[in-house]
């Protein structure tokens, strides 16, 4: 028997309607922008801007809104509890990545050149 939990996502009515209306708000922003076209710019985008913030602002009242302000706050609690480096740590793990790097690039260049030779040189006397 397989004991996975089951995931219930409850969507009332209500909820849909407030995401409908979230999306038909942002839309209406983008609409209303190229509809007042003839006004000004600052108009246009003020337009915009405040049925994009409403249509936001609505979003946020339904229980996806919802449970997306609840991961952020549960992220931002996780990023405290993190034990940073020190800088001396830091500054040494970074010399050990450099130097790291270094020796890869040198063992890369020296295989290239030597696979280089064999090939060209020794087997097909392209070089001579």
């Amino acid at each position: 028997m397989s004991t996975s939990p089951q995931v219930e996502t409850v969507s009332t009515g209500a909820d849909k309607a407030k995401l409908a209306g979230a999306a038909l708000l942002v839309v209406a922003g983008v609409v209303a922008f190229y509809v007042l076209s003839q006004q000004g710019l600052w108009v246009r985008v003020a337009a915009l801007l405040a049925l994009a913030i409403a249509g936001v602002g609505l979003f946020f009242t339904a229980e996806p809104g919802k449970q997306l302000i609840a991961f952020g706050r549960d992220a931002i609690k996780e990023a405290k509890k993190v034990v940073w480096p020190t800088r001396k740590e830091a500054t040494q793990m970074t010399g050990y990545v450099f130097a790291f790097v270094f020796v890869m690039a040198l063992f890369l260049w020296l295989t290239d050149k030597t696979l280089d030779w064999v090939l060209f040189d020794l087997i097909l006397g392209w070089r001579n």
